[in-house]
């Protein structure tokens, strides 16, 4: 009954709120690189942000450890978020931008098994019980507030688990980007190269004659066609950018406020981690002066599914179908991570043409640097790799600081 009641009131008076929320403006809403007319695309414009996943709090889940919380209510904001990011960069990589959740069901395989990776388990890749394990590696006790950067190192760590979906996650230092040391870790070579990706079947080898694309061709019918997952067998990792930021020291510098909407406007944007002190949002979007994000601070109970990963999930709690809530752009904390997710080495290049053409080359104060080759001063560049042995992570909680590094800090931008 309770979770009847928590689906109910996810979805009381979901049109009419939401279209009143909406100012009523002639300006452009910007949507995760997706542009809108306020007036004209609201249908459009609200299946867009219904089909974001969102992660909230819960409770009544498997104590994290053992004996560790059943619920993150009131410090587990921050992770959410940090799931939601990366919920969108694998939306992205295996069912496109362009993809919209439906509420009468008929979802893919791979969006239920997208979400299994995040439901409130164990042994789910990403689920708050491997987060917060995971950040015990980052020097957070489990139940304390994660900041932007920390929750995007242990992206970076879980990522290399996760066979699957092969995600590259680099986490910028110094607001520096470094293209060079990106395209090192993105054509990366892993072990699963020669290796069927789903549905051809995964894990299944290759025959020696036999390429990846000839592997991946089918017959449907009458009709040849091809594995749309084929992408795992380019040379190129899809690619979740992370930059760790902040724009100011008590308030955001007004003079990044442009450069921040920019990064909404690309096609590779994947959100904004931030919020307000010990309030956590993700950031999806903009219009006029008002950022648009999803709030992860609703408390719903834990979702029983199938062990299967491909299995059907109850996912109706799992999209917002509330009105999205907005805030003044100066109102935001200076401490923030911009996220950006790029398919190919194509897409990668033309973010950062991006970049130069539309932050730095136009803005007085860069909000961070983008440069070609690996500082010389700096350590040298080696990519993460995942351990040799079987494990979902977590169990590396006392070692992880020997195994990865972690940049806890970044220095403030200039004000």
């Amino acid at each position: 009954m309770e979770a009847v009641l928590a689906k109910y009131e996810n979805q009381i008076n979901v049109f009419s709120e939401f279209l009143e929320d909406l100012p009523d403006t002639d300006e452009p809403v910007w949507v995760l690189g997706e542009c809108y007319n306020a007036k004209t695309e609201k249908i459009e414009l609200l299946s867009d942000v219904h089909s974001r996943l969102w992660f909230t709090y819960r409770k009544k889940f498997s104590p994290i450890g053992g004996t560790g919380p059943s619920s993150d209510a009131g410090w587990g904001c921050m992770l959410r978020c940090g799931q939601m990011i990366l919920a969108q960069a694998l939306v992205c990589s295996q069912l496109g931008r362009a993809w919209r959740w439906r509420a009468d069901g008929g979802q893919p395989e791979d969006y239920h098994r997208i979400l299994h990776c995040f439901l409130d388990r164990k042994d789910s890749c990403y689920s708050i019980h491997q987060m917060a394990q995971m950040g015990v590696g980052e020097g957070k006790s489990v139940g304390e507030w994660y900041g932007p950067n920390t929750v995007a190192q242990v992206l970076k760590k879980l990522a290399l688990f996760d066979d699957w979906n092969s995600l590259a996650v680099y986490v910028s230092m110094d607001n520096t980007v470094v293209i060079e040391d990106i395209k090192k870790q993105c054509r990366q070579a892993s072990s699963e190269s020669r290796f069927r990706p789903r549905p051809c079947g995964w894990q299944e080898p290759f025959t020696s004659r036999e390429t990846p694309e000839q592997a991946c061709s089918h017959t449907d019918g009458n009709r040849a066609t091809t594995c749309p997952h084929s992408q795992f067998h380019s040379d190129w990792r899809p690619l979740l950018l992370v930059i760790p930021l902040r724009m100011g020291i008590n308030h955001i510098n007004p003079v990044y406020i442009q450069a921040l909407k920019e990064c909404f406007k690309m096609p590779q944007s994947c959100g904004v981690l931030g919020g307000k002190p010990n309030l956590a949002y993700y950031f999806i979007g903009f219009v006029g002066e008002e950022l648009i994000y999803l709030d992860p601070h609703t408390t719903q109970s834990a979702v029983e599914a199938e062990a299967e990963a491909g299995s059907g999930v109850d996912d109706q709690s799992y999209h917002c179908l509330r009105s999205p809530r907005r805030m003044k752009i100066t109102n935001l904390d200076p401490s923030v991570a911009l996220g950006f997710f790029c398919k190919s080495e194509d897409d990668f290049d033309s973010w950062c043409n991006l970049v130069q053409q539309e932050i730095q080359m136009k803005r007085n104060l860069r909000m961070f640097e983008l440069v070609e080759n690996h500082p010389p001063h700096w350590p040298p560049f080696v990519p993460p790799t995942k351990p040799e042995v079987q494990t979902t992570g977590a169990e590396f909680i006392e070692s992880t600081d020997k195994l990865f590094e972690s940049e806890e800090e970044f220095e403030i931008l200039n004000v």
